[in-house]
Protein backbone atom coordinates (compact mmCIF):
# COMPACT_ATOMS: atom_id res chain seq x y z
CA UNK A 1 0.00 0.00 0.00
CA UNK A 2 2.62 2.52 -1.05
CA UNK A 3 1.55 6.04 -0.18
CA UNK A 4 -0.86 4.92 2.56
CA UNK A 5 -1.62 7.50 5.25
CA UNK A 6 -3.35 5.17 7.73
CA UNK A 7 -1.56 4.65 11.06
CA UNK A 8 -0.10 1.29 12.01
CA UNK A 9 -1.90 -0.15 15.06
CA UNK A 10 -0.96 -3.39 16.79
CA UNK A 11 -2.94 -4.81 19.72
CA UNK A 12 -0.64 -6.59 22.18
CA UNK A 13 -1.15 -9.16 24.91
CA UNK A 14 0.05 -7.50 28.16
CA UNK A 15 1.86 -10.63 29.35
CA UNK A 16 3.27 -11.69 25.98
CA UNK A 17 1.65 -13.76 23.27
CA UNK A 18 0.02 -12.89 19.98
CA UNK A 19 0.53 -9.60 18.15
CA UNK A 20 -2.50 -8.51 16.12
CA UNK A 21 -2.69 -5.77 13.49
CA UNK A 22 -5.78 -3.63 14.04
CA UNK A 23 -7.81 -1.85 11.39
CA UNK A 24 -7.29 1.87 12.02
CA UNK A 25 -10.85 2.59 10.84
CA UNK A 26 -12.36 0.52 13.68
CA UNK A 27 -12.52 1.24 17.45
CA UNK A 28 -10.48 -0.87 19.85
CA UNK A 29 -10.88 0.60 23.37
CA UNK A 30 -13.68 -0.25 25.78
CA UNK A 31 -15.65 2.52 27.46
CA UNK A 32 -14.32 1.60 30.92
CA UNK A 33 -10.60 1.38 30.11
CA UNK A 34 -8.62 3.11 32.87
CA UNK A 35 -6.37 4.77 30.33
CA UNK A 36 -9.36 6.69 28.97
CA UNK A 37 -11.42 7.27 32.11
CA UNK A 38 -8.58 8.09 34.50
CA UNK A 39 -5.34 8.42 32.53
CA UNK A 40 -4.20 5.41 34.57
CA UNK A 41 -1.43 3.95 32.48
CA UNK A 42 1.99 4.60 30.99
CA UNK A 43 3.37 5.27 27.55
CA UNK A 44 6.64 5.67 25.70
CA UNK A 45 7.32 7.52 22.43
CA UNK A 46 9.96 6.57 19.86
CA UNK A 47 11.20 8.18 16.68
CA UNK A 48 11.00 5.88 13.65
CA UNK A 49 13.75 6.82 11.21
CA UNK A 50 15.55 4.92 8.46
CA UNK A 51 13.53 1.78 9.10
CA UNK A 52 14.13 1.47 12.85
CA UNK A 53 12.87 2.66 16.19
CA UNK A 54 15.58 4.94 17.57
CA UNK A 55 17.03 4.79 21.10
CA UNK A 56 14.86 1.75 21.75
CA UNK A 57 16.72 0.23 24.70
CA UNK A 58 16.58 3.40 26.80
CA UNK A 59 12.89 3.80 26.02
CA UNK A 60 12.22 0.17 26.96
CA UNK A 61 14.03 0.56 30.28
CA UNK A 62 12.08 3.71 31.15
CA UNK A 63 8.82 2.03 30.09
CA UNK A 64 9.45 -0.86 32.48
CA UNK A 65 10.34 1.55 35.30
CA UNK A 66 7.17 3.58 34.67
CA UNK A 67 5.03 0.43 34.73
CA UNK A 68 6.55 -0.60 38.05
CA UNK A 69 5.92 2.86 39.51
CA UNK A 70 2.27 2.63 38.37
CA UNK A 71 1.75 -0.82 39.89
CA UNK A 72 1.29 -2.46 36.48
CA UNK A 73 2.49 -6.02 35.90
CA UNK A 74 6.06 -6.00 34.61
CA UNK A 75 5.98 -5.81 30.79
CA UNK A 76 8.09 -8.21 28.73
CA UNK A 77 10.11 -5.52 26.96
CA UNK A 78 11.58 -8.03 24.50
CA UNK A 79 8.05 -8.85 23.39
CA UNK A 80 7.27 -5.13 23.00
CA UNK A 81 10.49 -4.62 21.03
CA UNK A 82 9.64 -7.54 18.75
CA UNK A 83 6.17 -6.08 18.16
CA UNK A 84 7.79 -2.75 17.36
CA UNK A 85 10.05 -4.37 14.77
CA UNK A 86 6.97 -5.88 13.08
CA UNK A 87 5.14 -2.56 13.16
CA UNK A 88 8.15 -0.68 11.74
CA UNK A 89 8.44 -3.28 8.96
CA UNK A 90 4.80 -2.67 8.06
CA UNK A 91 5.39 1.10 8.18
CA UNK A 92 8.39 0.85 5.84
CA UNK A 93 6.51 -1.44 3.47
CA UNK A 94 3.64 1.06 3.21
CA UNK A 95 5.54 4.37 3.44
CA UNK A 96 9.11 3.65 2.42
CA UNK A 97 12.29 3.62 4.50
CA UNK A 98 12.74 7.40 4.31
CA UNK A 99 9.40 8.09 5.99
CA UNK A 100 9.80 9.23 9.60
CA UNK A 101 7.12 8.31 12.10
CA UNK A 102 6.08 8.46 15.74
CA UNK A 103 5.83 5.11 17.52
CA UNK A 104 3.95 5.03 20.84
CA UNK A 105 3.71 2.18 23.32
CA UNK A 106 0.62 2.37 25.58
CA UNK A 107 -0.04 0.16 28.61
CA UNK A 108 -3.00 0.75 30.95
CA UNK A 109 -4.67 -0.83 33.96
CA UNK A 110 -7.39 -1.88 31.55
CA UNK A 111 -11.10 -2.33 31.99
CA UNK A 112 -12.71 -1.62 35.36
CA UNK A 113 -15.00 -4.61 34.81
CA UNK A 114 -12.17 -7.12 34.33
CA UNK A 115 -9.03 -5.59 35.85
CA UNK A 116 -7.07 -7.02 32.93
CA UNK A 117 -4.46 -4.59 31.51
CA UNK A 118 -4.65 -3.21 27.97
CA UNK A 119 -1.68 -2.81 25.65
CA UNK A 120 -1.15 -1.50 22.15
CA UNK A 121 1.34 0.33 19.98
CA UNK A 122 0.89 2.73 17.10
CA UNK A 123 3.01 4.35 14.41
CA UNK A 124 1.70 7.60 12.96
CA UNK A 125 2.98 10.48 10.88
CA UNK A 126 4.97 13.16 12.68
CA UNK A 127 2.88 16.28 13.20
CA UNK A 128 3.79 19.18 10.88
CA UNK A 129 4.07 21.49 13.90
CA UNK A 130 6.76 19.26 15.40
CA UNK A 131 8.72 19.33 12.15
CA UNK A 132 8.42 23.11 11.96
CA UNK A 133 9.63 23.54 15.53
CA UNK A 134 12.50 21.17 14.82
CA UNK A 135 13.57 23.43 11.95
CA UNK A 136 12.75 26.88 13.30
CA UNK A 137 12.96 26.56 17.07
CA UNK A 138 10.44 27.53 19.73
CA UNK A 139 9.34 30.52 21.76
CA UNK A 140 9.10 29.45 25.40
CA UNK A 141 7.34 30.66 28.55
CA UNK A 142 8.62 29.64 32.00
CA UNK A 143 5.85 28.51 34.37
CA UNK A 144 6.01 27.41 38.02
CA UNK A 145 4.78 23.86 38.20
CA UNK A 146 2.82 24.46 41.37
CA UNK A 147 3.73 21.40 43.42
CA UNK A 148 6.87 20.10 45.07
CA UNK A 149 6.98 16.49 46.30
CA UNK A 150 7.97 16.00 49.92
CA UNK A 151 9.86 12.96 51.18
CA UNK A 152 6.55 11.47 52.31
CA UNK A 153 4.49 12.31 49.20
CA UNK A 154 7.27 11.05 46.91
CA UNK A 155 6.42 7.53 48.11
CA UNK A 156 3.08 7.60 46.27
CA UNK A 157 3.23 10.44 43.74
CA UNK A 158 4.00 9.34 40.20
CA UNK A 159 7.06 11.52 39.73
CA UNK A 160 9.58 9.70 37.56
CA UNK A 161 6.92 7.75 35.63
CA UNK A 162 5.83 8.61 32.09
CA UNK A 163 2.10 8.37 32.65
CA UNK A 164 -0.90 8.97 30.40
CA UNK A 165 -2.09 11.72 32.75
CA UNK A 166 -0.87 14.67 30.68
CA UNK A 167 -3.78 17.02 31.38
CA UNK A 168 -1.65 19.51 33.35
CA UNK A 169 1.07 19.57 30.68
CA UNK A 170 -1.50 20.12 27.92
CA UNK A 171 -3.14 22.90 29.95
CA UNK A 172 0.26 24.57 30.35
CA UNK A 173 0.84 24.39 26.60
CA UNK A 174 -2.58 25.90 25.87
CA UNK A 175 -1.78 28.71 28.30
CA UNK A 176 1.60 29.32 26.66
CA UNK A 177 0.04 29.42 23.19
CA UNK A 178 -2.55 31.91 24.40
CA UNK A 179 0.42 34.11 25.34
CA UNK A 180 1.92 33.75 21.86
CA UNK A 181 4.50 31.07 22.81
CA UNK A 182 5.06 27.55 21.45
CA UNK A 183 6.14 25.70 24.59
CA UNK A 184 6.86 25.91 28.31
CA UNK A 185 9.69 25.19 30.70
CA UNK A 186 8.46 24.26 34.16
CA UNK A 187 10.21 25.75 37.15
CA UNK A 188 10.22 25.42 40.90
CA UNK A 189 9.56 28.96 42.07
CA UNK A 190 9.38 32.18 40.10
CA UNK A 191 11.84 34.76 38.82
CA UNK A 192 15.38 34.28 37.57
CA UNK A 193 16.39 32.36 40.69
CA UNK A 194 13.71 29.71 40.05
CA UNK A 195 15.00 26.17 39.61
CA UNK A 196 14.60 24.79 36.08
CA UNK A 197 12.75 21.46 35.84
CA UNK A 198 11.73 20.29 32.34
CA UNK A 199 9.63 21.10 29.30
CA UNK A 200 6.01 19.99 29.00
CA UNK A 201 7.08 17.09 26.76
CA UNK A 202 10.86 17.49 26.67
CA UNK A 203 14.14 17.75 28.55
CA UNK A 204 15.95 21.06 28.90
CA UNK A 205 19.57 21.17 27.69
CA UNK A 206 21.94 24.15 27.93
CA UNK A 207 24.97 24.45 25.69
CA UNK A 208 27.51 26.78 27.22
CA UNK A 209 30.18 28.77 25.43
CA UNK A 210 33.11 26.80 26.84
CA UNK A 211 32.46 23.30 25.55
CA UNK A 212 30.06 22.36 28.34
CA UNK A 213 26.55 20.90 28.12
CA UNK A 214 24.25 20.96 31.14
CA UNK A 215 20.80 19.56 31.99
CA UNK A 216 18.70 19.60 35.18
CA UNK A 217 19.16 16.68 37.55
CA UNK A 218 16.57 13.97 36.87
CA UNK A 219 14.49 12.39 39.60
CA UNK A 220 11.75 13.89 41.73
CA UNK A 221 9.96 16.40 39.51
CA UNK A 222 12.21 15.83 36.50
CA UNK A 223 11.57 12.79 34.30
CA UNK A 224 14.58 10.88 33.08
CA UNK A 225 15.28 11.99 29.48
CA UNK A 226 16.14 9.27 26.98
CA UNK A 227 17.14 11.75 24.26
CA UNK A 228 19.27 13.72 26.71
CA UNK A 229 21.02 10.52 27.80
CA UNK A 230 21.83 9.59 24.21
CA UNK A 231 23.08 13.14 23.60
CA UNK A 232 25.39 13.07 26.62
CA UNK A 233 26.92 9.75 25.53
CA UNK A 234 27.60 11.07 22.03
CA UNK A 235 28.75 14.51 23.19
CA UNK A 236 31.20 13.14 25.75
CA UNK A 237 32.67 10.85 23.11
CA UNK A 238 33.14 13.95 20.93
CA UNK A 239 34.96 15.85 23.67
CA UNK A 240 32.16 17.88 25.27
CA UNK A 241 31.98 18.11 29.07
CA UNK A 242 28.49 17.05 30.12
CA UNK A 243 26.86 17.24 33.53
CA UNK A 244 23.45 17.12 35.18
CA UNK A 245 23.07 19.77 37.89
CA UNK A 246 20.61 22.20 39.40
CA UNK A 247 19.98 25.11 37.00
CA UNK A 248 18.12 28.39 37.31
CA UNK A 249 16.21 30.55 34.86
CA UNK A 250 19.18 32.95 34.98
CA UNK A 251 21.34 30.10 33.63
CA UNK A 252 19.01 29.84 30.64
CA UNK A 253 19.52 33.49 29.75
CA UNK A 254 23.31 33.21 30.15
CA UNK A 255 23.77 30.01 28.12
CA UNK A 256 25.20 29.96 24.63
CA UNK A 257 22.01 28.18 23.52
CA UNK A 258 19.02 26.46 25.11
CA UNK A 259 17.38 23.38 23.62
CA UNK A 260 14.29 21.31 24.28
CA UNK A 261 15.18 17.74 23.36
CA UNK A 262 12.71 14.89 22.90
CA UNK A 263 12.30 11.69 20.94
CA UNK A 264 10.32 12.85 17.90
CA UNK A 265 10.86 16.61 17.69
CA UNK A 266 14.50 15.74 18.53
CA UNK A 267 15.97 19.23 19.03
CA UNK A 268 14.09 22.52 19.18
CA UNK A 269 16.26 25.54 19.96
CA UNK A 270 14.68 28.08 22.29
CA UNK A 271 14.63 31.26 20.22
CA UNK A 272 12.68 33.40 22.70
CA UNK A 273 12.34 33.03 26.47
CA UNK A 274 9.61 34.96 28.27
CA UNK A 275 9.51 37.38 25.34
CA UNK A 276 13.27 37.94 25.22
CA UNK A 277 15.10 36.92 22.05
CA UNK A 278 17.95 34.45 22.54
CA UNK A 279 20.54 34.98 19.78
CA UNK A 280 21.42 32.04 17.57
CA UNK A 281 24.85 30.69 18.52
CA UNK A 282 27.65 30.28 15.99
CA UNK A 283 27.66 26.51 16.60
CA UNK A 284 23.89 25.97 16.19
CA UNK A 285 24.26 23.58 13.26
CA UNK A 286 27.02 21.65 15.04
CA UNK A 287 24.86 21.19 18.12
CA UNK A 288 21.80 20.26 16.08
CA UNK A 289 23.79 17.68 14.11
CA UNK A 290 25.19 16.24 17.34
CA UNK A 291 21.72 15.75 18.83
CA UNK A 292 20.29 14.31 15.60
CA UNK A 293 23.20 11.88 15.29
CA UNK A 294 22.94 10.83 18.94
CA UNK A 295 19.24 9.96 18.65
CA UNK A 296 19.48 8.22 15.28
CA UNK A 297 22.46 6.06 16.18
CA UNK A 298 21.28 5.07 19.68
Amino acid sequence: MAGSTAPIIFILEPFGGSIRRHNAALPSLFWDDAGVTRGDGVFETFLVRQGRACNAQRHAERFAASAQRMGLPAPDVNYWLKATEEAVSAWVEERGEEAEGTCVWTYTHGRASTGFPSAWLTITEIKPEQLRQRREGVSVLTLPRGFTPTEESAQWMLTGAKTLNYAAAMAALRHARAQGCDDVIFTQGTGEDARVLEGATSTVVLVKKNGKIRTPLSGGEVLRGTTQEALFDAAQAAGWRCKAKDLTVADLYEAGSVWLVSSVRIAARVTHLNGKKLPAPDNEQEVRALIESAVTSA
